[in-house]
């Protein structure tokens, strides 16, 4: 009862005060609610445009990622392309000679396949050439034949045709024979 008193004089409020005073803590709580919805609403229009503009940022990254894996497939293989051009220029140029003695033809095609070697080699592509005697590996090597021979079981014998890679992946194994178990 005492939240009934006057607090001025300590004497009892009328119905009338007493129906102001609460007239007023509502108004005072509504404009406390007021302004917190107000602040509310500010918050949430700012969240919103940040959310907007990382959203937007996202997708701008996502296109340019795309743009550039595409680019990457339609252009990845030019560096490989422009090592292999003085290849074809070395193989136009044997082919445009009418009379070319077979020293010429044959000192034209060693120099056109160190060419070619160090075009794969400058892009990475190693060729697969094992000696012989060496332990077949059938991650690197393709067994064409068993032959007995005087070396330890399961190595290589010859290399019928070599195999490359690239990088650590094999593009073809190389062809070989190996020993036979005795």
């Amino acid at each position: 009862m005492s939240d009934n008193l006057n607090p001025m004089d300590g004497q009892p409020l009328s119905p009338e005060e007493i129906e102001a005073a609460a007239a007023a803590n509502a108004a005072d709580a509504q404009n406390d609610l007021q302004a917190q919805l107000a602040e509310l609403q500010a918050k949430n229009a700012e969240l919103a445009d940040q959310y907007m503009r990382a959203k937007a940022d996202v997708e701008n990254a996502r296109r340019r990622a795309e743009e550039d894996v595409a680019k990457a497939r339609k252009f990845g293989i030019e560096g490989f392309a422009e090592s292999l051009l003085p290849v074809i220029d070395s193989l136009d140029a044997a082919l445009s000679i009418q009379n070319a003695t077979p020293e010429q033809l044959r000192e034209g095609s060693d120099a056109t396949l160190r060419q070619l070697n160090a075009a794969l080699e400058r892009n990475k592509v190693i060729a697969i050439n094992p000696p012989a005697g060496e332990k077949f590996d059938p991650h690197h090597h393709q067994a064409i034949s068993m032959v007995p021979a005087d070396q330890p079981a399961n190595t290589v014998v010859g290399v019928l045709q070599k195999g490359y890679m690239i990088a650590d992946r094999i593009l073809r194994p190389a062809l070989v024979t190996v020993t036979a178990p005795k």
